[in-house]
């Protein structure tokens, strides 16, 4: 069995950025209100990084670059299409370990379940 680093300490597989913004039209984003939430992990109950507090303002600002960007993925045929998203599956499950210790400090979840189950069904489906 492995056992993991808490993030950011020595040894440890990743680390965790201290702050998160929305990511909208391919940018990391600040919210429009510049508030940000505490995230507290179950792991622990410590807060390991804040995240930002969208507001309706960021909603719209992420509608209108979904919108944006909404003529050219309709263009693309559905095997682009299906090309593009398994490349994103290929990053998951090349990132599967970073991404499963990620999900579980987040949710709480063992190690086991979201290396195991949880990713991988993302990366399948």
């Amino acid at each position: 069995m492995t056992v993991y680093a808490r993030p950011g300490a020595s040894g440890a597989l990743m680390s965790f950025s201290g702050r998160y913004e929305n990511f909208i039209g391919g940018q990391w984003t600040p919210p429009a209100e510049g508030r940000y939430f505490e995230d507290p992990s179950p792991v622990t109950g410590e807060v390991f990084c804040e995240v930002a507090r969208s507001t309706a303002a960021d909603v719209e600002k992420a509608l209108d670059a979904a919108h944006a960007a909404a003529p050219a993925w309709g263009r693309a045929t559905a095997a682009e299409r299906a090309l593009l998203l398994n490349r994103i599956a290929d990053r998951i499950e090349a990132n599967l370990e970073q991404v499963a210790l990620a999900e579980s400090w987040d949710n709480g979840k063992p190690i086991r379940e979201t290396l195991n189950a949880d990713i991988p069904l993302a990366v399948d489906h």
